[in-house]
């Protein structure tokens, strides 16, 4: 068997798309790659970040349910966007302070640094550095 093959894209599921699409293309820096209905019960915007990986998002046609995304149950717990290290963490965090996107502080720990933020529907989100 080859090497465990590495990820190719993450799909979010989200609210709204008219607020979560320009969200993330202003985190992004970049326009969405696709942009488009799949089906009568399914749209779904992607970009390609990185070196190649895609994010995409998801707005089903049957609505979400009315809870907040949490990290405490079980499935997602949060998409980390690696980073070079901690210099280019702190250019980051400064990024999401040029968006206004509310954010915590720079965490570090034995096994690297990160920043932490929300989307518009909370899913948890973060940008890693690896130890220095």
């Amino acid at each position: 068997m080859t090497a465990f093959p590495p990820l190719n894209h993450v799909a979010l599921t989200v609210r709204d798309l008219t607020v979560s699409g320009p969200w993330y293309g202003a985190l992004f820096g970049a326009e969405p790659a696709i942009d488009e209905d799949t089906d009568p019960d399914l749209h779904h915007t992607v970009w390609v970040v990185g070196t190649g990986t895609l994010i995409g998002l998801h707005q089903h046609g049957t609505a979400a349910p009315a809870e907040a995304f949490s990290e405490f149950r079980v499935g997602l717990d949060h998409v980390a966007f690696g980073v070079a290290d901690r210099s280019e963490l702190e250019k980051w965090a400064a990024r999401l302070d040029e968006l206004g996107i509310e954010h915590g502080a720079v965490k570090d720990a034995s096994y690297g640094s990160g920043v932490s933020f929300r989307d518009p529907d909370g899913i948890a989100l973060e940008f890693f550095a690896p130890p220095a």
